[in-house]
């Protein structure tokens, strides 16, 4: 039996952390057990967390604000990246979990604990970001993952596991869906979704929780203005708000519209597919306007390039790799190309759909004496014959060399 005298839990009360106590308690000769729960925003689950952390055997329970942390500095440089995992991944678990277990590592730190404990599975991405995280932070820390090396095989057994040692638990076995919560997002994952071949159940009661079905949605469009300064949003509807704030706003609207739903199979980071359904109404939002803005306020070279770094930014947040120079160079970049990034969008939310209804900026590359199909004074139509004659000549080069081949033979 290992020396381990004390523990630092990551804990969410869910049904793996949970468990996870009592585990400990039998398998490390009754070691301390220290939970730390990171509020990202998972509203009432939190509530009444602390006495059954400690009815479960924990000695007390951290409960860390990270959320305004969250926002500022996780959430809002992926956004301004437009960063999205596979096109359509928003990354609402991906990059809650840095800032949750750096709290984790610096508490385990403070505590002179031997360990730090995790419940994610050996088949998800979160065991990686959870450790890398942990190793930028607390590299000598041992880490325990009882997911890896107990005899608990799946989530009913589990549930089995909770029963027989009096733990209570808020779900049951026809509703254990796996899901992660926090104010970016909700995900959803298990029982019927794991075949790909069925539906959602956006209809049935209890299955949304951050909004409804675009199909129940109001029939009445709802218009949002959304200011952005450097590529943050600032204020909504010219009412400034703190990320905070503005988020929850949002998540309100595009809830009560339907927007935001995905259903995706992605590829994991371990290899495998998995099939997932996210409810994301605030930052899909979020998203789409501020790639309206850009679309004004940057020039072509930098957009098309910035979408390369978008796919490689989101990468590295899904890969758990937030803690790396690579991360933090891109993210430099980004900053730089979000300078001018500032402005107004107007979006209509309707029925699931989000149309854009108007975007200004002082910054602003659109200059409608260019781009008019009116007379104008500013263009010499013939100058485009030149630069087409040049911008082709390695085709006209190519054409007249297999031209003079084909004339030889």
């Amino acid at each position: 039996m290992e020396s381990i005298k004390k523990i630092v839990l990551a804990y969410s009360g869910g049904l793996d952390t949970s468990i996870i106590i009592p585990w400990l308690k039998e398998n490390y000769n009754n070691p301390e057990i220290i939970a730390v729960s990171g509020d990202v925003g998972q509203g009432t689950e939190l509530d009444g967390l602390e006495e059954k952390a400690i009815k479960s055997g924990a000695s007390k329970l951290y409960v860390a604000d990270l959320k305004e942390e969250f926002i500022h500095d996780y959430v809002f440089p992926t956004l301004k990246a437009g960063a999205k995992y596979e096109d359509d991944y928003l990354l609402g678990t991906a990059f809650a979990r840095p800032v949750i277990a750096k709290r984790i590592a610096e508490i385990a730190i403070s505590e002179g604990a031997d360990a730090i404990c995790h419940g994610c599975t050996g088949k998800g991405n979160d065991q990686v970001r959870f450790e890398l995280t942990i190793k930028a932070f607390a590299p000598h820390m041992k880490i325990i993952a009882p997911w890896r090396i107990w005899n608990i095989k799946s989530r009913d057994e589990a549930i089995d596991y909770a029963i027989a040692h009096n733990v209570p638990l808020k779900i049951n076995r026809e509703t254990n869906y796996s899901k992660d919560k926090n104010l970016w997002h909700l995900s959803h994952e298990g029982l019927d979704l794991e075949d790909p071949k069925n539906e959602p159940q956006y209809d049935k009661k209890g299955f949304l929780e951050m909004g409804v079905s675009p199909f129940t949605a109001p029939d009445k469009a709802t218009y949002v203005t959304i200011s952005f300064e450097k590529g943050i949003p600032v204020a909504l509807d010219g009412k400034k708000m703190t990320g905070v704030e503005l988020v929850s706003a949002l998540n309100k609207l595009g809830g009560e519209n339907g927007i935001g739903l995905v259903d995706i199979v992605e590829n994991r980071l371990v290899g495998m597919k998995s099939r997932g359904v996210y409810e994301t109404p605030g930052g899909t939002i979020l998203y789409h306007a501020h790639k309206v803005l850009e679309t004004i306020c940057l020039d072509r070279d930098t957009m098309h390039y910035k979408n390369l770094v978008a796919q490689q930014f989101a990468q590295l947040v899904y890969y758990g790799k937030w803690f790396t120079p690579l991360r933090e160079a891109l993210s430099c970049f980004v900053d730089k190309t979000q300078e001018t990034v500032s402005g107004e969008v107007k979006l209509k939310l309707y029925k699931g759909n989000i149309i854009n209804a108007g975007v200004s900026s002082k910054y602003s590359l659109y200059n409608e004496e260019f781009a008019t199909f009116d007379a104008d004074e500013v263009y010499n139509q013939k100058d485009s014959q030149g630069f087409i004659n040049l911008f082709g000549l390695p085709i006209t080069v190519k054409a007249l060399m297999e031209k003079a081949i084909q004339e030889k033979e």
